[in-house]
This record gives structure tokens, C-alpha cells and sequence, in this order.
């Protein structure tokens, strides 16, 4: 499932190549014809993300609300910029980082490489670039529940967890549901939301993490990354953690957020320079802390990594280096 960096991403692509543009949309599927209809011919006037899920405002007080879930995934053809990160959606098109197209397995990406061209990107938890099709707009290709067009960019939609057309009040409704965000909410008033939340409950912080209603954005990969980091115990609840350990976690939380946007991978491992940047860039083994590595020694105390299941996906820490805390 993309984790909140993919999905802020793929919100920068919309800012940056289709609000102030009318819009056609369709279902070449068909299941989203009704809703295509509604905002059909449309301005679109903002695009963001918030945790997991994406709003795209339209004219006349419509809104498109994304959950990509499990296995959807946007395909972007014709004119757009490889990597819309943070400084791009400035005016800076695709100078964060020059790294090229990066592969590694598990999680493929694309790093950001120059301005607006034709070409095609799928961008899921994956961001895969491939040869621009021979016609624009291309012809659909397999289940596309939603199509956004203009006269230079197409985005198709594909088997997404939700898609619906809201009214601003739903669309509050919706927002009302989520955790805080540390690039969508004030910092400040986010972290004392989250802190304050967490405190109150007896679920453990491995849990915690993953529910969407306490913080937005956090998935498999992060929370598991988060908690060795913060060298805690997953099975803490979340009432006997510190106060000041809880705002590192926040922190912590907002700093690879920002990594994730900005280099479209869930870098969690800091201080890498030189050929350990590259190839951490590269693969998922080299830029992780715990995630899948199973059975592997840690990389700080040589313990071997430990995996369970926790709320039905795969937790991974290390049990030497996140023993329980006051033992």
C-alpha cells in the first residue's frame, strides 16, 4: 500500500500540470461513469494529500477523493515532470537529486530527472518510467476507473480502495477522520494532537502507528523504521510511553516524510554518503534499519531480526535493540 510520501507526490504531479486547466474526465471502465460525469469539463482548482488519501478540488464545490489502497496505481502520460518533489512544485522542476532512474527491489522509483517531457509514469508505492506511447492521449490500457485529461497530460486511474465525488461538507467529514499530517497540518498543533492521542491509549505503539485516525501516512515500511530508530519496543502501549520519546517519534515521523517527498524513497537510514547513498538509492537491503529483513542480524547488536503479525500486516524489529522499555 503507498505510504503517505507516494501519495503527497502523486498530489505535486496534479499541482503542477493540472489545477488551472479544465479537465475532461471519463470512465473508460465504466464503474465511474456517474461520478466522471459530475466533474466532467471542470477546472481544477487545488490538489493535496493528506496521509494516504488525495483531494483534487474541481469548479461548483466538487471534490475527487483518491484512496489508492493495496493495489491501485496512477499512470501518467504525455508532458510532465519526472519528480514532482517539494522544490519542483516552487517552479524548480526536477533538481533535487541527479540519480537517474533507480531500481531496487521491492520498491522501485523514479529520482528526478529534468523538466516536463513526453514520456509515461506509473506512480504507486513503485514509480516505474517507460517509453511515452505513439499517440496522445493513449489508448486505455486494462481497468481505468477514472481518466483526468488536458491537452498535453493524461492520468488513469486503476484499482483504487476508493474514488468518489464529494461535496465540501463530505470531503470535512472525511478530513475529520484522519490523523494529522506533518506536512499538511501546523507542526506544532499536530504534534501535540498526536501526543496527546497516543497517551491516551493502551494499544500498542506498533498498532498505533499504522491507524490513520491517530497519524496519517505511516505504513508497513515507516512504522517498523520509526520504532527502531526510536530503539522502542512495538508492543509498548502507547499510555506508558513518554511524552518526550512520543514528540522524538513525531519528529522523527515529519523528518522522513520529508526525505520520502523529496527523493520519492522511504530513506530511512541517515548519514549515507558517496557509494552507500547510491546504493541505498538502489535497494530496499540497503537503505532499511528492519524492514524485510527477517531473520537477518541487526545491523547494530548482530540479533537477528524478529517478524510477527500486527493488525494482519508483517512487523519487523529487532528484539535486543527494542527490548522493552526499563529492562
Amino acid at each position: 500500500m503507498p505510504e503517505g510520501h507516494s501519495v503527497h507526490r502523486i498530489a505535486r504531479q496534479f499541482a503542477l500540470h493540472f489545477v488551472g486547466k479544465t479537465v475532461a474526465v471519463s470512465s473508460p471502465q465504466g464503474r465511474f461513469a456517474a461520478g466522471a460525469e459530475r466533474i466532467d469539463g471542470l477546472r481544477m482548482l487545488s490538489a493535496k494529500a493528506v496521509g494516504k488519501q488525495m483531494f483534487l478540488e474541481f469548479e461548483h464545490d466538487r471534490w475527487l477523493r483518491v484512496h489508492l489502497g493495496l493495489y491501485g496505481a496512477w499512470d501518467f502520460a504525455g508532458n510532465f515532470t519526472a519528480d514532482a518533489t517539494t522544490a519542483s512544485a516552487a517552479g524548480r522542476m526536477g533538481q533535487t537529486n541527479q540519480h537517474g532512474t533507480v531500481v531496487g527491489e521491492h520498491e522501485d522509483s523514479l529520482a528526478s530527472i529534468g523538466a516536463p517531457r513526453r514520456t509515461r509514469l506509473r506512480m504507486s508505492e513503485q514509480e516505474k518510467a517507460s517509453d511515452a506511447p505513439s499517440e496522445f492521449p493513449p489508448e486505455p490500457i486494462g481497468a481505468v476507473r477514472v481518466r483526468l485529461l488536458t491537452d498535453t497530460t493524461c492520468a488513469d486511474l486503476r484499482g483504487p480502495t476508493a474514488c468518489e465525488v464529494l461535496t465540501p461538507d463530505e470531503v470535512q467529514v472525511a478530513l475529520n477522520k484522519l490523523g494529522p499530517d506533518p506536512l499538511v497540518d501546523d507542526n506544532g498543533a499536530a504534534e501535540e494532537r498526536f501526543v496527546a492521542t497516543v497517551r491516551k491509549k493502551q494499544t500498542a505503539i506498533g498498532i498505533l502507528l499504522m491507524d490513520q485516525s491517530v497519524v496519517s501516512g505511516i505504513g508497513n515500511v515507516y512504522r517498523a523504521e520509526i520504532l527502531f530508530r526510536a530503539r522502542l519496543d512495538p508492543h509498548t502501549p502507547g499510555k506508558l510511553i513518554p511524552e518526550e520519546l512520543l514528540r522524538e517519534l513525531w519528529r522523527d515521523w515529519a523528518h522522513l516524510l520529508e526525505i520520502g517527498v523529496r527523493t520519492g524513497q522511504m530513506m530511512t537510514m541517515d548519514g549515507l554518503t558517496g557509494d552507500d547513498y547510491t546504493a541505498a538509492l538502489a535497494s530496499r537491503d540497503d537503505r532499511h534499519w528492519v524492514y524485510h529483513r527477517e531473520g537477518l542480524p541487526c545491523r547494530v547488536c548482530g540479533a537477528n531480526i524478529a517478524m510477527e503479525l500486527a493488525s494482519a500486516r508483517k512487523l519487523y524489529w529487532c528484539p535486543s535493540c527494542q527490548a522493552p522499555l526499563g529492562s
